[in-house]
């Protein structure tokens, strides 16, 4: 396996969302208020993604005590809103309230661009894409990565589609089912990007955002994953991993894990 550049490598891991009161007695203490639970994750990961911008805007003032509440070094994904990804009507005004929104995240330098993560439904047309070089210009220049679950995205063409247009793609783990993408480490920009999300086949398809994501990973499952982080870390100055099967703090055990299998196999710290 390829050793890594320890002077230009930036590995941020995480997990999607933070804020789960079934993570008490498994991550956080019984008696944590909840408006520490953001300062006492920061404690043991570099970075989260933020879920909750995708169901509504946040004030500027959740965004401000989100910032501060994290040391200089934290980085921040957001999580684009329902109307960019799901409902596409008004994308335009969506992005616009979320970017004001995010202006003490900014200007703290702890947003590290936003994730666009699109339904089953969405699959590869010229007018989909069409949408998305839309939605690259209405985030400025911020880091836009998306994340596509229908398999017809998963060719060669797109991915030079995205590298042409500095939109970064999303790896992602998830059930072995028709029409699903594969494990892969597609890097499309100077920056890298996983997503675990169980493999919950028997969940994925009717289940909620509860039991779809049920699913806490082995060890051999994990590690599956460490040749295909190598390669993406070879491509990128950066690389994000973030785990959503967060259910009972499932996420936190695996995203620990993950951080202790790249520490003592890839020796990356």
């Amino acid at each position: 396996m390829n050793s890594f550049n320890r002077t230009r490598m930036d590995l941020r891991v995480g997990t999607s969302g933070y804020s789960y009161e079934d993570w008490r007695d498994v991550f956080y203490p019984q008696n944590l208020p909840k408006g520490k639970f953001l300062d006492y994750y920061a404690q043991y990961f570099n970075a989260v993604e933020i879920n909750s911008t995708y169901y509504a805007i946040p004030s500027v003032q959740t965004i401000y005590h989100m910032t501060r509440k994290t040391p200089p070094d934290f980085a921040f994904i957001v999580k684009t809103n329902k109307e960019t990804t799901h409902v596409r009507q008004q994308n335009e005004q969506a992005v616009v309230q979320l970017l004001e929104a995010l202006k003490p995240m900014i200007e703290a330098k702890k947003f590290h661009g936003f994730l666009a993560q699109f339904p089953y439904s969405f699959k590869n047309t010229e007018a989909n894409r069409r949408y998305l070089l839309k939605t690259r210009e209405l985030v400025l220049d911020y880091p836009l990565f998306v994340e596509f679950r229908h398999k017809s995205w998963a060719i060669p063409p797109l991915y030079e589609f995205l590298r042409q247009n500095e939109i970064g793609y999303v790896n992602v783990d998830e059930p072995n089912l028709p029409g699903l993408l594969p494990p892969q480490d597609i890097a499309t920009t100077k920056l890298g990007y996983i997503r675990f999300h169980g493999r919950n086949a028997q969940n994925w398809w009717e289940g909620d955002n509860t039991s779809r994501y049920d699913y806490e990973y082995s060890e051999e499952e994990l590690k599956s994953w460490l040749g295909n982080i190598s390669q993406l870390v070879q491509k990128t100055y950066r690389t994000y991993i973030f785990f959503n099967n967060h259910p009972r703090g499932q996420a936190i055990k695996n995203a620990r894990q993950m951080l202790n299998l790249l520490e003592n196999q890839l020796s990356i710290f």
